[in-house]
This record gives C-alpha cells, sequence and structure tokens, in this order.
C-alpha cells in the first residue's frame, strides 16, 4: 500500500478508561490527546497528521489483550501505549509485541525487568525510587522495622525484595509480608497483625479498590498517632482525592514529578493540561501521565530522527533519545537499556497536598541491556 501525505500516522494508546483505576486512565488518555494535538499542530509526523485511537482496558487484563488484538488487527497502529498494571503489560505485550512485531511504549512507574527489543519504558523503576528513597527516610525518621502489605502480583514482589534487600543492608528489619488478591478488601487482620509488629514503618503495595479499605483500616488503628511512617511510591495527587486528607497525612512518595515541581516547562505543561481538561483526572506521575507524555514525545523524535516508520529504525533512534524538558525535568535513554534517566523527588502527603521534601537529581534505571537478535 502507498502512504500518503494525507495518510494519517496511527497512535495507539489502551488504557484503563473504566474501572478501578479509571482516574488514572482517563488522564492518560487525556495527556495523549493534548500531545497528538500538539504535534499535528506543530506539522505532524513526516509530512503526515497524527491519529489517535484510544481502547478500553477496562481495569481488566482479558478487556487490554482484546484491545492490543484490536490495535493490531483492525486499526493497524504505528506505535501502542499505555498499560498500568504490570499484568496488563503483559497482556499487551502478547498481541502487539510479540504477534504483532510492534513497538510498544509501557508508561507506569513499575518494577523493572522488562526487556524485550520493541518495549520502551518511560516510568521510574526500583533503582530510582527504592534505592534512593528507604536510606533517606531510615536515616530521616529512625526507623529500623518495616511491614509490607502487597498485592499479590509481580510488581509488590519485587519492590518488596529490593525493600528488603535495601533496609536489611542497613540494619534495618522486615517484620511482616503479605500478599492479597487484587479485589481484597478486607484488611482489619493486617492491620492487627501490622499495629502487634511494632512496625516503625509500612511500605504499602496495595492497590485499587483495596486501597481504600486498607488506609482507612491502618489509621483508625493510629499507626501513624504512634509515630508510624506509612510510604507508597506510587501515590501521587490523583490519589489524594480517594481518601479523607487525614488517613494519609505523612505519607512518603518517590516519584518523577509531583506537582508542587515549578520549575518553567513543568508549570507550563500543567497549566496547558488543566486548561484543556478543566475537573478531569489531574496530570501526575503515579497515575503515569509523566510517562505517557515522555513516551510520546521521544516516539516523534525518534521518527523523526529516524526519517521513516520503519520499526528497526524507530527503535534504533529511541535508543539514544532524549527530552531536554520534560516534566519534573530532562530525560533521556539509557542507550541500550531502554529505560530512561529520570529527576526523582521524595515528597510527603501534608494537608491533603503533596509537598516535595527532597530534590534526588538524575537517578540512572540501572536496568540489564536488551538482548537484541
Amino acid at each position: 500500500m502507498t502512504t500518503t501525505a494525507d495518510d494519517p500516522v496511527k497512535v495507539g494508546v489502551i488504557t484503563d478508561l473504566t474501572g478501578p483505576l479509571s482516574f488514572m486512565g482517563i488522564a492518560n488518555a487525556n495527556v495523549a490527546d493534548m500531545v497528538v494535538q500538539q504535534i499535528n499542530d506543530e506539522g505532524g509526523l513526516l509530512g503526515r497528521p497524527l491519529r489517535l485511537i484510544v481502547e478500553d482496558s477496562a481495569t481488566d487484563d482479558q478487556a487490554a489483550e482484546q484491545a492490543a488484538t484490536k490495535m493490531v488487527d483492525e486499526h493497524d497502529v504505528d506505535v501502542v501505549l499505555g498499560g498500568i498494571y504490570s499484568s496488563t503489560r503483559q497482556a499487551i505485550k502478547g498481541p502487539v509485541v510479540e504477534r504483532g512485531r510492534k513497538l510498544y511504549i509501557y508508561p507506569e512507574q513499575y518494577e523493572g525487568q522488562e526487556s524485550d527489543p520493541l518495549i520502551f519504558c518511560t516510568g521510574p523503576v526500583p533503582a530510582q525510587q527504592i534505592e534512593p528513597l528507604f536510606p533517606w527516610l531510615m536515616e530521616r525518621t529512625g526507623a529500623k522495622s518495616v511491614y509490607l502489605p502487597s498485592a499479590d502480583y509481580i510488581w509488590p514482589h519485587v519492590l518488596n525484595a529490593k525493600v528488603t534487600e535495601v533496609v536489611t543492608a542497613r540494619g534495618g528489619s522486615i517484620v511482616g509480608e503479605e500478599y492479597h488478591p487484587l479485589d481484597h478488601m478486607d484488611y482489619d487482620a493486617t492491620v492487627d497483625r501490622i499495629m502487634s509488629s511494632g512496625a516503625d514503618l509500612v511500605f504499602n503495595t496495595i492497590v485499587p479498590p483495596g486501597l481504600t479499605p486498607f488506609l482507612a483500616k491502618l489509621h483508625e488503628a493510629g499507626f501513624t498517632a504512634r509515630g508510624g511512617t506509612v510510604v507508597c511510591t506510587y501515590f501521587d495527587e490523583n490519589f489524594l482525592n480517594l481518601v479523607p486528607a487525614e488517613q494519609i497525612e505523612g505519607l512518603y512518595g518517590c516519584l518523577d514529578y509531583y506537582r508542587e515541581v515549578t520549575d518553567p516547562f513543568s508549570s507550563e505543561l500543567l497549566q496547558e493540561y488543566d486548561r484543556r481538561y478543566p475537573g478531569s483526572a489531574q496530570f501526575t506521575a503515579g497515575s503515569a501521565c509523566t510517562g505517557m507524555y515522555r513516551g510520546l514525545r521521544l516516539w516523534a523524535a525518534a521518527v523523526a530522527e529516524a526519517g521513516s516508520l520503519d520499526t528497526d529504525a524507530v527503535v534504533k533512534a529511541l535508543d539514544t533519545a532524549s527530552l531536554s524538558e520534560g516534566p519534573g525535568g530532562p530525560a533521556e535513554m539509557v542507550p541500550g537499556q531502554h529505560h530512561l534517566r529520570l529527576n526523582m523527588y521524595i515528597a510527603q502527603a501534608r494537608d491533603g497536598v503533596f509537598e516535595v521534601v527532597e530534590d534526588l537529581g538524575r537517578v540512572d534505571p540501572k536496568e540489564a541491556v536488551v538482548e537484541t537478535s
């Protein structure tokens, strides 16, 4: 088939427009819409307009797999972005990468270790969150004992292993570790065990819908009132709206961007997003908005550099792509790793907002070099 200047470049986004993570997925769809409009206003790519195609993964891996199949078989998109849960990434990966042999960009902070020539990851990984955060916390708060209440899938297991490594290397201990189905809602017994353990710090990887009853019960039990510290690395401003402020007062997170980061580019980008989507889900980092923005911009830059949509040429250009400006600061692919060097921040929830308490500067992902055939 011969393409013309009128034929659109097709960008596929798979995200949770419905289901428990819809407050995150809607924000991702908004960001994709904004960036595609911006690129079209700048003249498109290769002299062609971009067409955004969004499919709903509905916070359900089977729905995500079906959406991914449509992206390949019905839409024949040129690139796919999206996915929040790691299990969703795996559901998308099968049809898009393994069968469809299309480029896939995963925007969410996650457990790392994804390594495929056709996959690039544009959010933070454990070396950028756990490794700098826990030494800082242990020094700042004096915490030595940690409890790990968790959802039962790959992301919590890998993060907890990294937490255990970092904490025990500094003389601390893990006093409890447990896993529950993603839809588990009754955390009374878990909180009783946390309180009995004497834990100084709770590192939470429970996710919606179980997140809200867990935090409510932990607050009711008086964990922070007795001096305990709650940590949740994915918690961002969109999550602040899910629970009363007093339930997460003092909670620490570590992400590549917070809305309080006010470098000129980040401020301008946030204003543009809020102007376009007033009252909608907020532009945040834990909700993968920052990774979606970077992913689209880096891919567009790689296509322009390659002068082609040929997958091999775009992958080669993307391997060394960088953004001099982005949400939270510059970003650049670490050659061979398919992950980004990112500015990272530690923030604490105070009176219902996140305040940045430490700018960690640029942090390497320390991921393995991707093997290519």
